[in-house]
């Protein structure tokens, strides 16, 4: 048996000692209990010292969660000798009712419609060698009244206000990397400021991996402000230009823009790499391209897909704002964003970020952010786990908790405990059922 409070004791500058005891009954009834994850079914399964209003406490308590966060992960999960990049993405949960803080109507990739909830951005170190995401900061996307109207057209803009075609007389070039950042960006940017602030050069943090929502310029300068390189995906019919070359070498020319480029006959000297896999032809090329819209060069990857029976194609454009990154790391890199995906699943299935039922500000701050906590104490606990039990998941590791916790019950009610190599028997018994993978020998509690 893991012994919870030991773990949370790197909290202890952060957060008092009554919420430290309070979070270790909290934790033990998550990692026991079946059923939802409210706050009345954690009470239920708290026992003794983990009453409804204890964990009415608890939620009601003001908590520091980014350097909570912060310090479980630089104490228990982090590597020195690994690379990290920053992964963000949005995640969006079904709420009824009216009065809840934050809810509005968000768009659900899942069932890719709006739908009425709550919506948290999740900022995550993922880790390039364990290919593993850490939740490290979440902030919760409240739409404000600018950021509403902002998304709907003006009703005063009528068709004759609106200018014809060409560029108006007198106008002048601007400075693209000038730009006004929309409310969701000032978000990110703050969320990326406060975090570096943090970690203060603890880990060298270099690229930020965004979805294909941020491939334009606007997130690129914002990733640029805040000092990292960005690698997202561009829509699939972006107009991308070859840098323009004079003929003559001597001669210097004003011209920017060169041809522009087909994806469907890229020329031959930017092919990086070409597979076959069922039928299925992979091509990838890379070049440093321009498009009209960003205001500096991008390193451009370009993965072509082609049915050699079909000859039906597709394609997927990745691009990154540093120039020197190899098309290996940029596609490896992109590939590693979608574990926060894998946090997102475990919040919901295993950790409550789709039950929880509380209504108030902080009460909603804490149900979230416990809810991303328990992802990476979970994989703290099962890396354990896992060395006397291989092949586990989250579910054995309940199984098992809620085992030990029968056992732990059973003892009360018996007038002499049992000899310890019964003892041993019982509780190597009770912890395994349930389990989708059993040990292979019996783990001793401690």
């Amino acid at each position: 048996m893991f012994d919870i409070l030991t773990l949370l004791q790197c909290l202890l500058p952060e957060i008092k000692v009554t919420t430290i005891r309070q979070l270790n009954r909290i934790i033990m009834a998550m990692l026991a209990m079946s059923g939802r994850v409210t706050m009345l079914g954690i009470s239920r399964w708290a026992g003794v010292g983990g009453s409804y209003r204890t964990v009415m406490r608890f939620y009601q308590t003001v908590i520091p969660w980014a350097t909570v966060f912060w310090v479980f992960f630089r104490r228990h999960l982090f590597c020195p000798n690994d690379v990290y990049l920053l992964a963000g993405d949005e995640v969006v949960i079904s709420k009824a009712g009216k009065k809840t803080y934050g809810l509005d109507r968000f768009f659900s990739s899942l069932i890719s419609k709006p739908i009425s909830g709550l919506s948290f951005f999740t900022l995550s170190l993922v880790s390039v060698e364990k290919r593993h995401s850490f939740p490290i900061q979440i902030k919760q996307v409240i739409k404000r009244d600018v950021e509403k109207s902002s998304v709907l057209p003006s009703p005063e803009i009528t068709t004759q206000e609106k200018r014809g075609r060409g560029r108006p007389k007198g106008s002048k070039n601007k400075n693209k990397k000038e730009v006004i950042f929309t409310s969701e960006l000032l978000r990110i940017k703050k969320m990326i400021n406060e975090l570096i602030k943090l970690i203060a050069n603890f880990i060298p943090l270099t690229y930020l991996v965004l979805d294909g929502h941020f491939g334009n310029n606007n997130a690129l300068q914002m990733a640029r402000q805040v000092k990292l390189h960005i690698i997202s995906k561009l829509r699939h019919d972006s107009a991308l230009y070859i840098p323009y070359q004079h003929p003559d070498p001597n001669h210097r020319s004003r011209r920017k823009y060169g041809d522009k480029l087909d994806w469907r006959n890229i020329p031959g000297e930017y092919l990086r790499q070409s597979s076959i896999d069922e039928d299925i032809q992979t091509d990838t090329y890379q070049a440093t391209l321009m498009h009209k819209e960003f205001a500096q060069s991008l390193n451009v990857v370009i993965l072509v897909k082609t049915n050699i029976k079909t000859n039906a194609c597709s394609h997927v454009i990745l691009f990154s704002s540093d120039l020197d990154l190899s098309y290996e790391k940029i596609i490896d890199y992109y590939k590693l964003r979608f574990q926060i995906e894998f946090n997102f699943r475990d919040a919901k299935q295993f950790w409550g970020l789709e039950d929880f039922m509380n209504r108030g500000q902080v009460m909603v701050t804490n149900a979230a952010n416990l809810s991303f906590f328990m992802v990476n104490l979970s994989h703290y606990l099962l890396a354990l786990f896992r060395q006397d039990n291989p092949g586990s998941g989250i579910l054995d590791l309940k199984a098992y908790y809620r085992g030990f916790r029968y056992v732990c019950e059973m003892l009360k009610m018996l007038p002499e405990q049992p000899e310890p190599i019964l003892l041993a028997q019982i509780f190597a018994k009770l912890t395994s059922l349930g389990r989708v993978h059993n040990a292979s020998t019996s783990v001793e509690p401690s």
